[in-house]
């Protein structure tokens, strides 16, 4: 219905897939721009939206649409290009648009409150104070120096407290009004110290035809063995990117590698470096946002969610280890920061480099098909030499706490000669399960279809997918046996092992449950500088791009535990762990070993483990594209998750009877997912294969369309999946 009256269409933050229609509130005579909020009311509450258009027409004759309430910004806070690609995020995931947009929103932001001030607060002289003579007034040499200083030109208050001009000298020349306070503006351009080294020769080819190509999109696969100076390579793209008064966006798989990075950037940039991450605070991270806005945050370095930070020239995306599926969101607006980062860059024309020394497959057929630029690093910067790795069979062997004998010796070995070993089992608590001797019983979640860890410290059992904690029962609750043992190896039994068996030394585990902390990280990193001799057990936190300088021995406890993972990217992601791993070891001028025990020494992927990483691909890129799978296809699941096994399943089923499968696209299932109980929901999914993208787009659409339209109980929940990256 056309109407005279403008009617906004609003982003509401619902699990409704559509826009909302609204008139502007009473006594408003501006113009609505995409991207501003305003708040409305929705149903009993008022909601803070987002204006994505304002039309002339609507379904809903104008008499019974609603009035937003208020407008929170003159203009919008999101920069045009990142509002882009919030609106192609919503398209392409096939996410309510309502619950995307906010994500490029601070913390307050999303709450309504105001976009936060970061100007900062300078002095500059008046005309008067301008007027006045040399070394004027006379009778106050403090009040006069600082004058001489303001002639310069506008100074921070906080940098005129550093040169020791105390705030009584500022307040004495704003009484006299000789100055004034004002806004310091933006620098345009920032300036970074020398390298302290020179680059090598691979290094200088990447920076070189990286810095080419700034100033427009390209996407730059920087491959580069495990300490073989990425960092430096993304140090010198940021100085030449912050001499063009650009900036740059930084994102880390962990959060625990930010502080280390933010440090390293710090010392090398005469600019403001500024961290984001979950372990901040709302108050910190509004202040960030707000920075980097404006513009007055030269570097972000960020997790997953910074993908999304506003940027008000942006010139270098940079995404570190860009293969880790920690840059996968897993639940809500599921996505990949990663290819979010691509797509950012291509909106914004700015470069994107994604660092790894194991590149996801689906980057390195990028690089294959020419879509990326690839740069090669074969070789570790400075005195750094790649590990050389040995395979253990341990068949038939007697293991203590899963580690053989001949691991126990070059354990011994290594700590005698003064040196570090790291001992990587992906596995924490004690034990696996705990198990009646006498009746087999398991001790099981009540919440998960999954058996219950023993944990000794603290004593317990732990469920590792819901959260449940139990005490550890005295006897069995099916037979009343006392004769309870553990099950299989955690990082604690080995952690008690070996600080029996090696009790001169200091032993530290890493895992979840000792590196809860956001300090924790950084201090082990600061321990293990001091060189002395010690041991490290623990999990994949361990393989996360840590510089481990002393580290000369790493043994990798159960390789075979991601080889027959029924997950299509098991064996891509066990290469991945090993590799990384691995170049733990020998990363400076002491020569390092790796050490992996297998059961399945003569498996093709285990026997090829001492081979260079990209030399493994081409026989895992053959198997995807025989299966159709990514990143020869497309895939996208709906899941679902119900008090109810069954309702889910019929859910599904109903779907899939009124979208069927278009051209270039099968539909598999409904079934059931792998662990089909967690947290006493049952949990189910429909898989669409498809040839390619724009097959998988269109048959998802159906699905999600019917979806809508299908009724179900309100303790029923769906989602869709594109992408997918955890198991199916």
């Amino acid at each position: 219905m056309n109407t005279d009256t403008p009617v906004w269409k609003c982003a509401v933050p619902t699990p409704l897939r559509r826009l909302f229609d609204y008139r502007p509130p009473k006594g408003w005579n501006g113009k609505a721009t995409p991207g501003m909020r305003v708040t409305v009311p929705f149903g009993r509450r008022s909601l803070t939206a987002i204006v994505v258009q304002e039309a002339r027409d609507s379904d809903i004759p104008l008499a019974q649409l609603r009035s937003a309430s208020s407008v929170l910004d003159i203009s919008p806070l999101y920069p045009r290009p990142l509002l882009a690609l919030l609106q192609w995020a919503a398209d392409y995931y096939q996410h309510p648009v309502g619950e995307v947009l906010p994500v490029g929103l601070s913390p307050g932001e999303r709450r309504g409150k105001p976009e936060r001030s970061v100007a900062e607060a300078g002095l500059t002289l008046t005309e008067r104070g301008q007027g006045l003579p040399a070394g004027a007034p006379h009778n106050a040499r403090k009040q006069a120096a600082l004058i001489d200083r303001l002639r310069q030109g506008p100074v921070g208050l906080d940098q005129l407290k550093t040169e020791g001009f105390a705030r009584s000298i500022c307040q004495a020349l704003l009484n006299k009004a000789l100055a004034t306070t004002c806004d310091l503006a933006i620098a345009q351009r920032w300036e970074s110290l020398p390298p302290p080294f020179t680059a090598n020769e691979e290094q200088q080819l990447a920076i070189t035809n990286i810095l080419a190509a700034l100033g427009q999109f390209s996407v730059h696969l920087l491959y580069g063995v495990t300490g073989s100076g990425k960092t430096e390579v993304y140090l010198q793209s940021i100085a030449a990117c912050l001499t063009r008064g650009q900036q740059a966006l930084v994102l880390l798989p962990e959060i625990s590698l930010t502080p280390q990075t933010l440090a390293r950037f710090e010392a090398r940039f005469k600019a403001p470096v500024l961290a984001l991450h979950s372990g901040m605070g709302d108050a910190e991270r509004d202040k960030t946002w707000a920075a980097a806005r404006s513009g007055r945050a030269a570097v972000i370095v960020g997790t997953r969610s910074a993908v999304f930070t506003p940027l008000m020239k942006p010139g270098l995306i940079i995404v570190d280890e860009e293969h880790d599926p920690a840059f996968i969101q897993q639940d809500g607006l599921r996505y990949s920061a990663r290819d979010i980062a691509i797509k950012r860059g291509q909106l914004e024309d700015c470069v994107v480099v994604l660092g790894s020394a194991t590149p996801s497959l689906e980057s390195w057929q990028n690089a294959d098909t020419g879509r990326y630029q690839r740069h090669v690093l074969s070789q570790r910067a400075g005195l750094g030499r790649l590990p050389a790795k040995h395979l253990i069979d341990i068949s038939g062997l007697s293991l203590s706490a899963g580690l053989s004998n001949e691991i126990i010796g070059h354990i011994d070995r290594v700590l005698t000669d003064g040196q570090q070993a790291l001992i990587f089992l992906n596995r924490r608590g004690f034990a696996n399960a705990l198990v009646c001797h006498d009746c087999g019983w398991n001790a099981e979640c009540q919440a998960c279809d999954a058996r219950m860890t023993l944990h000794k410290a603290p004593p317990g059992l732990h469920c590792h997918h819901c959260g449940r904690r139990h005490r550890l029962p005295a006897t069995c609750a099916q037979c009343g046996s006392a004769r309870l043992v553990g099950s299989g190896i955690g990082t604690q039994q080995t952690e008690t092992f070996l600080s029996e068996r090696f009790n001169a030394f200091p032993v530290v585990r890493v895992d979840s449950d000792t590196m809860a902390s956001r300090a924790a990280m950084p201090a082990l990193i600061e321990r293990l500088k001091s060189g002395e001799p010690l041991l490290l057990i623990g999990t994949q936190m361990l393989s996360k791009g840590h510089h481990f300088p002393d580290v000369t021995l790493v043994a990798i406890v159960d390789a075979d535990a991601l080889l027959f993972s029924p997950d299509f990217r098991g064996e891509e992601r066990l290469i991945q762990l090993v590799t990384q791993v691995a170049g733990r070891a020998g990363r400076e001028e002491k020569a390092g070993e790796v050490f992996i025990q297998t059961r399945q020494p003569d498996h093709h992927l285990i026997a090829q483990l001492d081979a260079p990483y990209h030399q493994l691909l081409p026989a895992l890129l053959a198997q995807r594209l025989q299966a159709g799978l990514p990143p020869h296809g497309a895939l996208g699941v709906i899941r679902c998750d119900s008090q109810d096994k069954q309702e889910g399943l019929d859910f599904l089923t109903e779907l899939r009877k009124h979208a069927p499968a278009p051209p270039g696209c099968r539909i598999i299932g409904p079934v059931l997912a792998a662990m089909a109980r967690r947290k006493n929901r049952y949990r189910c999914h429909m898989i669409v294969a498809a040839s390619h993208r724009g097959a998988l787009a269109h048959g998802m659409r159906a699905l999600v369309a019917s979806a809508e339209g299908t009724r179900h109980s309100s303790k029923l929940n769906w989602s869709v999946d594109i992408d997918p990256y955890e198991s199916l």
